[in-house]
Formats: structure tokens, sequence, C-alpha cells
């Protein structure tokens, strides 16, 4: 299997530079960017798997880039990496839609394999910080019959394997359709739930037991 591709996003040079030295013998590194505006357009232009993303930045964060990269259209899997172990910047950057959040005192090793995991489909948090998260999320959200009825029977079946984890060409194979059809159907479901990416919308999914 190939490594992940990983963009490194963080507004130190230096520590980019850091966190590039250490994970170049481990995983892919597709390119690194400093700003939030430099980091949805590298995620544009190279299409990395993975986002090591900082939380803080002077120009909005991670939140922001998550957003205008959904805005755009673009889901890579995003797992935050920052100093911070705030219960408030774990839960806004993981409602946001980023897959995992570990403190920057991790070692290389483990955040090699919290990229991998996170690639792979896994939720992936520091130990102490997933308390935070299972707090936050504690208990099913209730189900709307209305939300449930604006949605066709084949995006339900897209939905639910999206809830499953399966990604859109093995939501393509294994419902017979076009991988095209997949992001249509996910695009209209996004759209008429009010959600803005495909995490939310396995999230939401999940809440309802589909």
């Amino acid at each position: 299997m190939s490594s992940p591709r990983v963009l490194i996003v963080d507004d130190h040079r230096l520590f980019r530079s850091g966190v590039r030295a250490e994970l170049e013998p481990l995983v892919e590194i597709a390119g690194e960017a400093g700003a939030v505006d430099d980091a949805v357009a590298a995620i544009a232009e190279r299409g990395p798997d993975v986002v090591l993303l900082d939380v803080h930045m002077p120009d909005g964060g991670g939140v922001e880039v998550i957003r205008r990269a959904a805005a755009r259209g673009l889901h890579p899997c995003f797992l935050a990496l920052s100093v911070s172990d705030a219960p408030d910047d774990v839960i806004a950057v993981i409602r946001a839609g980023a897959r995992g959040y570990v403190t920057k005192n991790i070692a290389p090793d483990d955040l090699a394999d919290a990229v991998r995991r996170v690639h792979d489909g896994d939720a992936v948090f520091s130990p102490r910080l997933a308390g935070f998260v299972l707090d936050a999320f504690a208990g099913p959200a209730p189900q709307p019959e209305s939300e449930l009825d604006a949605l066709t029977p084949r995006e339900r079946e897209v939905i639910q394997h999206i809830a499953r984890g399966y990604m859109y060409k093995e939501i393509a194979l294994r419902l017979e359709i076009s991988p095209k059809t997949v992001e249509a159907h996910v695009s209209s479901v996004l759209r008429k739930l009010q959600l803005s990416s495909r995490h939310e919308l396995s999230r939401w999914a999940a809440d309802r037991g589909l």
C-alpha cells in the first residue's frame, strides 16, 4: 500500500521544516503552507491525502482551512497538530471536520502512525484529548423525520456507506455507479442537510443509526 501524501500547514517555517525532516523518511510529503489561503491553494493543487493542520494561525487557523477547502469541494483527511490541548480548540476543529487531534510533543513515529490511521479512516487523538471529544459528542442526536424524508433512497444508500468509512470509489463499485455520481449525491445531501463536509455527514449519519 502506498504511503499517504501529507501537506504540512503551520505558520512557523522552522516548525514546518522540523516536522518535514522527521516525517520524510516515514511518509510522502506533498508540500507545506504557512497561511490559510496558501493551504487551500496547496490542497487544490497537490491533492494531499492528509493535511497536518495547525489550529492557531494569524489569518484564521485550522477551522478556516477546513471550511474553505470544503467550500471548494476539497475533502482530504485533516489531522490537527497543535501545541494547544484546550477543550475548546479540540472540539472546534473536530466539529469543523478534522479526523483527529494530536499535540506537538508527539513522537515522530507516533505522528506518522496517526497520519496513516487517519488516512485509513480512523479517528485519532492524543490520550487526554479523547475524553473531550467523547463528552462533546455523547448521546445520539434526535432524528428529525423531515431531514430523512428529504433524501432519495439512493442518497440514503450513499450516506450509509459514507458513515461506514467507505471512499467514493469503493461506494461506486458497491452501488455500480460512477465515482462522479457518488460525489454528486454527496453534494446534494450536504446541501439538503446544510452540512459543510463529508466528515460532518458521516457523523450525522452515524448519530442516526444509518
